[in-house]
Order: structure tokens, then C-alpha cells, then sequence
């Protein structure tokens, strides 16, 4: 197998660029006191993005209405349990998984 040159740069050049944005925010954070205010709101960013990716996925459009997926919520039900009873986001992803793994395994 070779390797093209010119392919090999532009992969690399794209590995930079992506890193790049990725590492500056948290390398000038680091040295700065961030007010107890910021730090709080930039804690519920998480949880934001978390919620929006879920209620994509359970929401569905169908003929101009909103519908739900019952197969999705049957999933998001115990994983949300679990977050609740756990407070870990590794348990609570990997809760998420199994679920979702296992719903669409048996439908």
C-alpha cells in the first residue's frame, strides 16, 4: 500500500485545523479566573447540548406534524433513571447504548 503525499498533507492540514479551535479556547481559559456566574452558566452547556440531542432524536416530523417515537422514549426513560440515580455521564452513556442497542435489536 502507498501513501500519496499530497493526501497525507491534506490530512494533516485537516488534523490542525480541527485541533486548532478544539485546544486555544481551553489553553486561554486555563490561565484566567472566570467569575462563579460564568462558570455556572457554562456548567448547563452540557446538560443543553445532552437535551437537544435527545429531543431531536424523539420528536419526529410526520406530514407536517409533530410526532413521538415511542421505540426512542422507550430508551431515553431508564437512561434518564439512571443519570438521576447515578449523577455519572459514562453510566448514564453507556446505559443509553445498551438501550438503544437493545430496542433496535428487538424492533
Amino acid at each position: 500500500m502507498s501513501i500519496n503525499l499530497s493526501v497525507l498533507l491534506v490530512i494533516l492540514g485537516c488534523a490542525i485545523v480541527t485541533f486548532i479551535p478544539r485546544i486555544i479556547p481551553f489553553i486561554v481559559i486555563r490561565n484566567i479566573e472566570l467569575p462563579k456566574i460564568v462558570v455556572k452558566w457554562l456548567s448547563f452547556i452540557p446538560i443543553c447540548i445532552f437535551a437537544a440531542l435527545i429531543v431531536d432524536s424523539f420528536i419526529i416530523e410526520d406530514e407536517s406534524l409533530l410526532s413521538v417515537d415511542w421505540s426512542v422514549l422507550a430508551g431515553i426513560i431508564p437512561t434518564l433513571i439512571v443519570a438521576i440515580w447515578t449523577k455519572s455521564l459514562s453510566v448514564t452513556v453507556l446505559v443509553g447504548i445498551v438501550c438503544m442497542a437493545t430496542l433496535r435489536f428487538l424492533f
